[in-house]
């Protein structure tokens, strides 16, 4: 690929401002063309069943963290890259704070990635059933459909890498060299938004590497989208720094305490598949043979590749199942052009075009109220019961019946009411003096959004990023203690009282547990602060 060649073509500038691109033939494509409206038909969709469904539980666990760090915006956080935080903030000014306020965002980015994947896929030489076929696919994904219905970073990931992806396809599909400048402010993008995206580059840079495409590697604009993705992730890089790599630190202690499932290579490649959609195997399967084998597929090997180095990355460092899910629209997109060229031109086979679309959506039927909430919670887990399956476990500690994506959504009004009563009930000069001590961010989040209808102040945490947030103005004279062990109380303090027991019904086994006061910590909790943090 010559930079020189790249000079003397239409910029990208021209491409963004006409919103479109000629195809080899000289006729203008837009963003509506060649299948696309199916693809925003489809997005369409997928924003309008989150947005019917995702008000009818609760405050998911992570939302309440997020919210709360969205109030403390810097640089970083203990376990997680900052933008999150920071469009949470822009959003919660716009939009509020209610479910469908949070969710919007999340919900706007499935749809978005259905419209990135058929944009690969059009590129991929795929016309209107490899369009229809790949959108279907994301749009019923168990996996994506849980991730499109609450508020994290992970809603956001498959954009940036997916248009990375989106844009090393044009520069090669148009010999633009240049367009790279975009995958990397992409790239940078997304490792502010998660810094798994670091082993996505990883195993991107192998695809590259190990095809055709290192040809690249001799190109200006690569090293030019190099520059510009890390400067754009320099100021978290500078923020870990001064805080001596605390994403680190936490990443190593929940490797020690074997928080996540591990799961060997054949059960991981079994979560793959049921997390897709089995059905879905059909095509991003014959999508990873059509870009690694086919010869009209060849040419994007590199896709190929970077999917089986990451997949390989993955499984050596233990992650969970759901760290691939953004790689696999670019699957769906090559299965999807695969199923289209096989079925081209011959009548005997135009019943696929039929069969695996409708056994897609049939599957995903039947999984979305496993991954939505669709039925009333009562009937989740008789539904679960009916179709002979056992929520999937990411975490050593789950035990609980529902899946953790329903469970961590109730609960937190319930027990910051019962703080409220324990606050309340204490005098009103010793009240004035009293931390609410979380054991971990989603008590504490629960207490800094639902605390303001009962009066009760901020919670304090030395769980995560509440931990540099510090124990405020309190001494320890008082406190209310929230998932604390009654031994580990009585250790810490001069005399502790047992308050209310908290048993909700659906929520998660560890948030079962006693509210407990403690009268006079037994050393200043600043001084015992240190000793208190908990990162995992």
């Amino acid at each position: 690929m010559d930079d020189a060649i790249s000079e003397r073509v239409t910029g990208f500038a021209n491409h963004s401002a006409s919103m479109g691109r000629r195809d080899i033939s000289g006729n203008r494509e837009s963003l509506f063309s060649g299948g696309m409206a199916i693809a925003w038909a489809l997005a369409a969709v997928a924003l309008l069943v989150q947005m019917l469904t995702d008000g009818r539980y609760g405050y998911f666990r992570d939302e309440l963290y997020f919210i709360a760090t969205s109030n403390h915006l810097a640089w970083g956080y203990v376990d997680f890259a900052p933008l999150g935080a920071w469009v949470l903030r822009v959003n919660r000014m716009l939009f509020g704070e209610s479910l469908h306020a949070l969710r919007l965002l999340p919900a706007l980015a499935q749809g978005a990635q259905i419209v990135l994947t058929g944009l690969i896929a059009r590129e991929l030489g795929g016309k209107r059933f490899a369009v229809f076929l790949s959108g279907v696919c994301v749009l019923v994904a168990p996996v994506v459909l849980v991730i499109g219905g609450r508020y994290s970073m992970n809603a956001f990931e498959p954009l940036f890498w997916m248009g990375c992806i989106y844009f090393l396809l044009l520069a090669i599909n148009r010999n633009q060299p240049k367009l790279l400048v975009w995958s990397g402010v992409l790239l940078g993008l997304g490792l502010e938004n998660k810094h798994s995206t670091a082993f996505f580059l990883f195993a991107l840079v192998v695809g590259i590497a190990a095809t055709s495409d290192r040809r690249l590697l001799k190109s200006k604009w690569l090293w030019i989208a190099v520059g510009i993705a890390f400067l754009i992730c320099l100021p978290n890089l500078i923020w870990q720094y001064q805080h001596d790599f605390p994403t680190w630190v936490d990443l190593n202690n929940v490797r020690k305490t074997g928080k996540n499932t591990v799961l060997p290579p054949p059960r991981f490649l079994l979560q793959q598949i049921m997390m897709l959609n089995p059905a879905s195997a059909l095509v991003w399967i014959a999508g990873l043979g059509f870009l690694l084998f086919h010869r009209d597929g060849k040419r994007y090997r590199i896709l190929g590749v970077t999917y089986l180095a990451f997949l390989a990355v993955m499984m050596a460092l233990h992650a969970k199942d759901y760290y691939l899910a953004p790689i696999y629209p670019m699957l769906f997109a090559a299965g999807g052009v695969y199923w289209e060229g096989l079925n081209r031109g011959r009548e005997g086979r135009r019943w696929v075009r039929v069969a695996i679309p409708a056994l897609v959506v049939a599957l995903g039927a039947i999984a979305a109220p496993l991954v939505i909430p669709i039925l009333p919670i009562a009937k989740v887990v008789p539904y679960m019961e009916a179709l002979g399956i056992k929520p999937p476990h990411t975490e050593s500690h789950d035990t609980e019946a529902l899946p953790q994506h329903f469970a961590d959504e109730f609960g937190w009004p319930e027990m910051v009411a019962s703080v409220a009563d324990v606050y309340n009930a204490i005098p009103p000069e010793q009240r004035a003096k009293t931390g609410i001590l979380a054991g971990n961010y989603g008590e504490a989040g629960a207490i800094d959004f639902f605390g303001s209808r009962y009066g009760l102040p901020k919670s304090i945490s030395a769980h995560q990023n509440y931990y540099y947030w510090g124990p405020r103005n309190y001494t320890g004279e008082s406190l209310i203690l929230l998932q604390w062990d009654l031994d580990d109380a009585q250790r810490y303090c001069q005399s502790v009282d047992k308050g209310p027991t908290l048993d909700p019904q659906y929520g998660m086994d560890e948030e079962h547990y006693t509210i407990l006061v403690c009268h006079g910590l037994k050393a200043p909790l600043g001084a015992a602060w240190p000793k208190l943090k908990h990162w995992n």
